[in-house]
């Protein structure tokens, strides 16, 4: 049997499509990103390899820099894990880059923050060339209306009333560094920086930014939401399409690629 050590700790970027998966956590069906990547790896390494990733993602949910690491089972060059690996895996997932790391790194305790983007196109129908990867709206948006709204949440606060209600998070409270909103033609980016998220938090907090946007609820009704705690007086949950989680970010001592080649045809 392969020596746990023989390779040392290695850090991996892995982008993927998760329309055709169960999210990113492993499930008996064996239908979720992190089985087709363990598959992919054992198939490389030609032993099994467990996977710790930096934020588990949805059914649906897209990643564009998902880090995870690894205690390699056998030696090879990084490049190699990146080449090897990825001609086990599908079509729509990817190893982007391989770094080894020292042996105290983890992929999700060493984690300083986490980035996500949600793409949704306005416009009178729904999408089709880009269905499954943007959402939609029809009704115009205001963008000072969601910006205002948005504020209200940046900074550290119990986001009871965006967690989904089977949320595993030990605590509610969460910091939200930033939440930026633009617009490139018909896209609306919506960026969110956080320490972590609980489940659907993003999701939810799309919802209410959209009900904002299109005059369903005026700006200080964020606050609102906010303050009550309690899922019942948010919006319903956006759907999962046009979600990207854009990764992880740690020290610098780390050398941990913060952006990746499927990061630039993002709008």
């Amino acid at each position: 049997m392969a020596d746990p050590a023989a390779g040392g700790r290695l850090a991996l970027g892995i982008a993927y499509r998760g329309g055709a998966y169960h999210g990113w956590q492993s499930q008996p069906d064996g239908q979720t990103v992190q089985d087709a990547l363990e598959r992919a790896l054992a198939a490389f390494a030609a032993v099994p390899v467990a996977t710790v990733c930096a934020g588990r993602t949805d059914a649906g949910v897209h990643a564009l820099n998902q880090v995870v690491h690894i205690d390699a089972p056998v030696q090879r060059d990084p490049f190699s894990w990146v080449r090897g690996t990825n001609r086990f895996l599908p079509s729509d997932v990817a190893v982007q880059w391989c770094q080894p790391v020292d042996a105290r790194f983890h992929a999700r305790n060493s984690a300083h923050g986490r980035r996500y983007r949600f793409i949704v196109r306005e416009s009178p129908v729904r999408p089709a060339l880009e269905t499954g990867l943007v959402g939609w709206v029809f009704r115009p948006l205001d963008v000072h209306a969601m910006r205002s709204a948005a504020a209200a949440l940046v900074g550290t606060h119990d986001f009871t009333s965006f967690r989904a209600a089977g949320c595993q998070a030990a605590t509610p409270v969460k910091t939200l560094h930033a939440v930026a909103i633009s617009r490139q033609g018909a896209y609306w980016r919506f960026d969110f920086d956080g320490s972590a998220f609980l489940h659907h938090m993003v999701r939810n907090i799309v919802g209410c930014l959209v009900a904002v946007g299109s005059g369903r609820e005026p700006p200080g009704w964020m606050a609102e939401v906010l303050a009550a705690r309690s899922r019942d007086a948010a919006a319903p949950t956006f759907p999962p399409d046009g979600l990207y989680f854009l990764g992880p970010y740690y020290d610098a001592v780390h050398g941990i690629p913060e952006h990746t080649a499927a990061s630039d045809w993002l709008p």
